[in-house]
């Protein structure tokens, strides 16, 4: 096959070219690249607007934003997180010397499981952090219980979480922070990116400070930060990315629901329906793979799609538990967390884009059937 007839599991949705080269024209009349320029003040009201939250910080990434938010929290000691995650979630908490305490998800979405969180808390503990996995959001209202029992501090992690919404109201809003990523993978992208979003205008400044090497004035600096800024380009392409999201997550949708009409009746293959009361952005769409009920494994499938040149994504395999740097952590044991061990060893994530053809769906699907029956 050629290299265009590969399918990935996911392509960015871009801006117009034509577009975009009128707001780089604009950034090199003004020579301004970086630096709170005026296409980052836009970009930030606007995406604030749009996203329906009161304080956004940018960053160049959702790693550093990470990074910068247990900074600004002040978090040391043990944070209780999940181990079915992207690692940029626990590695934010190594390069703060933080200790990640991994506790299992839920069955049911895949989130942290704030039933067995209790039972992690030590004296050292004085953070959660949570991800919306795959945008499903988490059982936030317990898990704020649960951390003003104990007087605990909550990071989300929402990098998948991008403009959905519980009972018509977004997931970011809140006490809390939340950290979104702009990467090129993701629904909304600004080719690299992220967003801390902050519950009061002094967490905000605190946190612009920190992302700008601790700058409070031309010869003031409070305390040791790091350059995490976005850039002028990156704001402008993201400012013109709004334009487009809203058709982004609908074509999405569309997919989504083409792959729910022809997987809905497979033996063995199962996956996410709408959960009531949840706008989606349909970022993902993950399938599990029993292998005694479809009669192959999750990697049988893998390797069957591959040799089709379309490359799915077992995503998140093998658990962040299991990686060297996490794996002598007493938490990591995969008997401390069956249900996440299950689901590493049974997800795979298919190919979901905006512009990704109904025909390769329907492609994808039959040899997912047919497969199955070989």
């Amino acid at each position: 096959m050629k290299e265009e007839d590969k399918i990935f599991v996911t392509q960015p949705a871009m801006p117009p070219l034509d577009e975009f080269i009128n707001s780089l024209t604009e950034i090199w009349d003004n020579k301004i690249l970086t630096n709170n320029g005026p296409f980052h003040i836009k970009f930030e009201k606007a995406l604030a607007d749009y996203l329906g939250v009161n304080n956004i910080s940018l960053f160049s990434n959702g790693t550093l934003a990470l990074i910068t938010a247990l900074q600004a929290l002040r978090i040391t000691g043990e944070v209780i997180t999940t181990p079915f995650s992207f690692v940029a979630t626990t590695h934010s908490l190594w390069w703060n010397n933080i200790k990640p305490v991994f506790v299992d998800i839920e069955p049911d979405y895949f989130t942290l499981d704030p039933e067995k969180i209790e039972a992690a808390i030590t004296p050292q503990t004085t953070a959660i952090m949570p991800v919306h996995v795959y945008g499903n959001p988490c059982k936030m209202a317990r898990i704020q219980e649960i951390a003003d029992t104990y007087g605990l501090k909550i990071i989300y992690d929402a990098a998948h979480a991008f403009g959905v919404k519980q009972n018509g109201s977004s997931v970011l809003k809140g006490e809390n922070l939340s950290i979104l990523s702009f990467h090129a993978t993701k629904v909304f992208n600004t080719i690299e990116g992220g967003a801390i979003i902050c519950p009061d205008e002094k967490s905000k400044k605190r946190i612009d400070y920190l992302k700008n090497f601790g700058f409070a004035g031309e010869t003031t600096v409070i305390e040791p930060g790091i350059n995490a800024k976005m850039n002028e380009l990156q704001a402008a392409y993201g400012l013109l990315q709004l334009k487009s999201v809203d058709n982004y997550i609908l074509q999405r949708k569309v997919v989504t629901e083409l792959y729910r009409q022809y997987l809905r009746d497979v033996s063995g293959i199962a996956f996410f329906d709408d959960i009531s009361g949840i706008d989606h952005n349909y970022a993902y769409f993950p399938i599990t793979v029993d292998v005694k009920k479809y009669g192959r494994s999750r990697d049988d499938l893998y390797e069957k799609l591959k040799s089709h040149n379309i490359f799915g994504r077992r995503y998140f395999y093998p658990l962040i538990s299991q990686f060297p740097t996490y794996r002598g952590l007493a938490s990591s044991s995969q008997y401390n967390l069956p249900v996440a061990t299950k689901i590493a060893n049974q997800i795979l994530c298919l190919p979901i884009y905006p512009h990704l053809p109904h025909a390769d769906v329907e492609r994808i699907c039959n040899i997912i059937i047919k497969f199955k029956q070989s």
